[in-house]
This record gives C-alpha cells, structure tokens and sequence, in this order.
C-alpha cells in the first residue's frame, strides 16, 4: 500500500485535479473579494490572490497561480474538495505557488483537503518531474486550527500548522476499492489520508477514521500526538511513525494497530508514549518478517 498510496498522493492527484485545472484556469474568475469558490471536476473553481475575509469552497477548487492569501477562515462545504498542491508560479513559472490561511481550516462531512506537496512522498501537482518523484515543494501555513468532522480525508503534506490537527469521524468506509463517483472515482483510488513532514505548532489528534488507508510520518509535532479508535481496510494502514513529538504520544483501540508495514520509517520519539505507542510496544521492521523495533523512544 505504501507504493501505491505515494502514488496516489502526487501523481494521481496531478491526474485528476491538474488536468481538468490546465484546462480552465485561463478563463478562471477569481477576484481577490470573492468570499466562495465553486467549480467541478470538469471546471474547477480558481483560488488565487488575496481575499480579506472568510472563503468557502463548495464543489471543486484549486489554489493555483499566484500566492493565495486568505486573510479570514477557510471552509470547505460538505462533500467539497480543494486541491492546495502546487509549487510554480503559474504566470512566470518562478519562485513558488503557496496556500495561507490566517484564520482556522475548517473541513467539513464528506469533504476532501489535498494541501502541501514534496518529492517523492507526494509530488506537486504541477511538478514537470513528478512522473520521476518531483524535485518541487510547496509552502503553506495556516495560522490556527486545521479541524475536520466527518471529511472523506485530509492529505496534507510539508506544511507549517501553527494551531491544533484534529481529524474526527469520517473516511469513507473500508473499502480499498475506488469509490464510484467524486474525486477518488477520478483518480481511480480508494480513499486515505495522510499526514507527511509537517510542523504542527500544537496537538495533531486523530480519531474514530474509517478509511482504506492512513498514514503519519515524520511529523514534527510540537504538542501532543493523539491516535486512536479508527479503523482501516488495508492491513499495512495505521503507520504512525518517525515523529517527533514534543509532548505525549498516546495510540489505542486502532485496527490495524499502530506498526511498521513497510514504511521504511523509524521510531517516534515523544516525551512519554502509551498504548500501541508506547515504550515498550514492539512490532517488526518492516513487517511481517524484520526484527523487531519499538514503535517510540524517549525523546
């Protein structure tokens, strides 16, 4: 699953959101006081520039081109989807595309925030060498709560979060078979989600997900990191690992429980870790047949 969800991440994600993007943004209207942002797959909706107060997006957007600054709240409606994973400046092909929201993130049922993007793990949408693992990163920072009820999934990679991660419920149920309509029917994935190389200023907690997939790596998280109750179809899901968390580590009642698969990551490190993540939880590395390794250390 591991090679397959890398995949997902960056390369379908430029084939189902960059394509149907490429084709409308010449005509795209976005003027920097409009307070929504509505599209469809077939013609997304353009987040670009700067916006003074809150925006909801309903539908299908992107955030693309110049520097999207939004000054208030970002809301994404029910079953909505934004695609937050460009680099390149889209008028000079210079400098890079970035995503900040001043307010809070606010992701709700059904919805789907794809934000960040990096080599390798998750390629920019807009990476020319993404087919080859990518060499852009994208930047972008929220400056509170990225909180999210119900979503169908959060992919969020290389970002800077100065609040609280708080990711409940939702997922869209077991299966790892494409779903039959929406933006994982496009890319012919199940659905997941993903938390890759960011800074999270506070807690990122995790809880009640039913999903095909997730995943939890190499997360710098300055307060505590809470994961537990969700439940997953693929049985190489639950890779909570090579975090480094500033206060508690705590995993339980996870199915799969929290492990290696075959992730190639390393242990968490936190100030004090219990249940599946836990000091003396111990799991092979990589899975099924390695030695070995503690999910935690002590940091």
């Amino acid at each position: 699953m591991r090679a397959v969800k890398l995949l997902l991440g960056g390369l379908l994600v430029l084939g189902a959101f960059g394509i149907a993007a490429s084709s409308t943004k010449a005509g795209a209207d976005s003027p920097p006081n409009r307070t929504s942002c509505h599209g469809t797959l077939n013609a997304p909706g353009l987040l670009s520039g700067t916006y003074s107060g809150d925006v909801t997006v309903s539908g299908f957007c992107i955030a693309d081109g110049p520097p999207t600054l939004i000054r208030g709240d970002l809301r994404l409606a029910t079953g909505s989807a934004l695609n937050a994973t460009f680099a390149l400046n889209d008028v000079t092909h210079v400098g890079a595309t970035s995503l900040t929201v001043k307010g809070y993130v606010r992701v709700g049922s059904g919805a789907t925030l794809a934000m960040g993007c990096e080599p390798n793990a998750s390629p920019c949408s807009d990476d020319p060498a993404a087919s080859t693992g990518g060499t852009l990163t994208g930047q972008n920072t929220v400056s509170r709560d990225v909180t999210a009820s119900g979503a169908l999934a959060l992919i969020v990679h290389a970002s800077y979060i100065k609040g609280d991660v708080r990711q409940t419920g939702g997922g869209g149920g077991l299966s790892c078979a494409p779903p039959a309509t929406g933006v994982f029917a496009l890319m012919q994935s199940p659905v997941f989600s993903d938390y890759e190389d960011n800074t999270i200023s506070g807690d990122l907690v995790v809880s009640g997900v039913h999903s095909c997939y997730f995943g939890g790596l190499r997360d710098s998280v300055k307060g505590d990191l809470r994961y537990s109750n969700n439940t997953f179809g693929d049985p190489d899901a639950s890779e909570v690992l090579s975090n480094v968390v500033s206060g508690d580590i705590a995993c339980s009642g996870n199915s799969p429980v929290v492990h290696y698969g075959d992730s190639e990551g390393m242990p968490n490190r936190a100030h004090e870790a219990f249940g599946e993540c836990s000091f003396t939880a111990m799991q092979p590395n990589p899975a099924p047949n390695g030695p070995l390794a503690p999910i935690t250390v002590r940091k």
